[in-house]
């Protein structure tokens, strides 16, 4: 009896060293990255500050910090922050790598696109986010400054908020991008289904035009830069669920026929 029990736990201690392992690599991977980020912490920085000083009037605009110890704070921040964004293909990497012998062939085969589609959309989320979506918002925030009531109304952001707002923008779009993928995997796992979603299709829209006012600024201009894509790649997962589970059907149609 002794020896069956040990021999049941013999796969699980393998599997906890096992992700022990990927863990500690993982952790490691951060740990570098964080320490080379936080050595080019002022570059980083440099580069989000620049949406911001392009919105004020040439060499108008200032960031500033009310603690003696902001400033190096904020370097912290940013050097964790870009540490986990650089290090997210190591750690996905370790991730995939632990789950991966669990699979059969043909799993594996059907998790690898959204394996690779992750970092490409999330991606693309930042980068309009940084591009687009934040220039937008800032001119549109510091037009506000002037006299009113004959007083000067100027914009003194401070660094820490800034930093803030801007990995509230990066973070909301770049997650919000993964919303294809979600509805592809739940789609692949047969919990979703194409004509469930299109049937839902008032619903979702709404969803995403309270998601985009949830997770942005309250400002109009960022919730419809992030509502009308998401909307575009609801509509573009629609088509692409069409042809998967038309390919399916094919599949199961070959089988049968040749059973």
């Amino acid at each position: 009896m002794i020896n069956d029990i040990d021999q049941t736990q013999a796969p699980l201690l393998d599997h906890l060293l096992e992700l022990r392992t990927r863990l500690l690599r993982a952790i490691l991977a951060l740990a570098i990255a964080f320490a080379v980020c936080l050595y080019f912490a002022n570059d980083i920085l440099g580069v989000l500050i620049i949406p911001l000083a392009h919105a004020f009037p040439q060499g108008t605009g200032k960031l500033i910090y009310t603690k003696l110890y902001g400033a190096f704070f904020v370097e912290i921040k940013v050097a964790l922050f870009a540490a986990t964004l650089f290090s997210f293909p190591i750690i996905a990497n370790q991730l995939w790598a632990f789950i991966a012998p669990g699979l059969y062939a043909r799993e594996k085969k059907a998790f690898l696109p959204f394996l690779i589609a992750t970092p490409v959309l999330f991606g693309m989320g930042a980068s309009l986010a940084y591009f687009v979506v934040m220039p937008t918002a800032f001119r549109w925030f510091i037009g506000f400054q002037g006299v009113h009531g004959g007083l000067q109304l100027e914009a003194l952001p401070g660094i820490d908020e800034y930093l803030n707002l801007v990995m509230q923008f990066i973070l909301a779009f770049g997650g919000s991008f993964l919303m294809p993928v979600l509805l592809m995997l739940l789609n692949r796992a047969g919990i979703l289904t194409r004509a469930q979603l299109v049937a839902a299709r008032r619903y979702v829209i709404v969803g995403i035009v309270a998601l985009a006012a949830l997770i942005t600024p309250p400002d109009v201009i960022s919730q419809l830069m992030l509502a009308i894509p998401l909307m575009i790649l609801f509509e573009g997962t629609l088509i692409v669920m069409r042809f998967a589970e038309a390919k399916d059907a094919r599949e199961k149609d070959a089988e049968a026929a040749a059973t």
